[in-house]
């Protein structure tokens, strides 16, 4: 393989993950429809193997045109989030679903396309029960708009009978984190650290649930370490994406916020349920494919501490921060 579609690439991971593919000899074809702006590909913009098409995954013209020539599809476009899709819920639907399913058949029928790789979200895991933690055999309890389109079209995805030589793989990612050059806020991480560094107080809801986090660098790797892998490791197949040890409770992170701000201002509210609960393994994308993380949450906080501090954010309170 040598030509990669990457759907969504102007975004949060989309736009690192260019760069990992264009580092890694992939020619790249980049699609977005750059609600957010396309700063972020500016850094690649004028590479010679990165090709950039403005177009809407929704126009099913705009993807047979980016299909054309290429060996693999990395499918991140998509309205992401709880929040955006609860705002938006027929574009979330359109997006996420229609256009996704539509892609999916029609990178099938371009016989040129050998893999298909589905970002996916350990927000369909909903609430675990007990205290044992998810794997990908566990079941599938969306509780949100967001992660029921994801659970479609994975099921989609995994059942779907094709031909022999066409291998898709959804990855369920952790909760993601960490500097971008389309940088997000709206991010338990990101939030939590841009907060306290403006010297503002942070408000904690339910400090005692659970979640999995994982750097944006290190979701964009998963990606590419799956299209290096041989078709039958990784065909109709679903991984976890992060790491066992970086499931934490928000009040953990706080911790290691306080590391870095020790004199930060931190208010708990608290809230006795929460729909989102749920603790990862991510054994298996480890011992099946090698991956392993290179950052953790406290690195994350520090770099983004750091950028604030120093200027390199310079209105971290922007709306093109955020999804909704």
């Amino acid at each position: 393989m040598s030509k990669v579609l990457v759907t969504g690439a102007a975004g949060y991971i989309g736009s690192i993950l260019s760069g990992q593919l264009l580092e890694a000899g992939y020619d790249v074809r980049g699609l977005d429809l750059l609600l957010f702006g396309g700063e972020s590909l500016l850094s690649i913009y004028d590479h010679p193997r990165f090709e950039f098409i403005h177009a809407d995954v929704r126009k099913e013209a705009h993807l047979r045109s980016a299909l054309e020539g290429v060996d693999a599809v990395i499918h991140l476009a998509a309205i992401v989030g709880d929040p955006a899709c609860a705002k938006q819920p027929e574009l979330a639907e359109e997006t996420n679903w229609t256009a996704s399913k539509l892609l999916f058949e029609l990178a099938q029928a371009t016989p040129g396309v050998k893999r298909f790789v589905f970002a996916s979200t350990c927000s369909n895991y909903g609430k675990m029960l007990g205290q044992k933690y998810v794997t990908e055999t566990a079941p599938l309890k969306p509780v949100s708009l967001y992660a029921e389109l994801k659970v479609r079209f994975e099921n989609l995805l995994l059942n779907s009978k094709t031909r022999t030589d066409f291998v898709p793989t959804a990855l369920r990612f952790a909760t993601v984190y960490g500097l971008s050059p389309r940088m997000r806020f709206d991010l338990t991480v990101n939030e939590f650290i841009r907060e306290v560094t403006l010297g503002r107080e942070l408000e904690i809801f339910g400090e005692q649930f659970w979640r999995p986090y994982c750097h944006v660098s290190d979701l964009a790797r998963s990606c590419l370490l799956v299209l290096q892998a041989p078709a039958s490791t990784v065909t109709h197949n679903v991984f976890n994406v992060g790491d066992s040890g970086e499931n934490y409770q928000k009040k953990m992170i706080v911790e290691e916020v306080l590391k870095i701000v020790p004199r930060a201002k931190i208010k708990y509210v608290r809230r006795l349920e929460d729909p989102r609960d749920y603790r990862v393994d991510f054994s298996k994308i480890r011992s099946t494919l090698g991956f392993s993380i290179t950052k953790r949450v406290p690195d994350g906080l520090r770099e983004i501490h750091s950028a604030i501090r120093d200027g390199i954010l310079t209105d971290p309170d922007c709306d093109r921060y955020r999804n909704a």
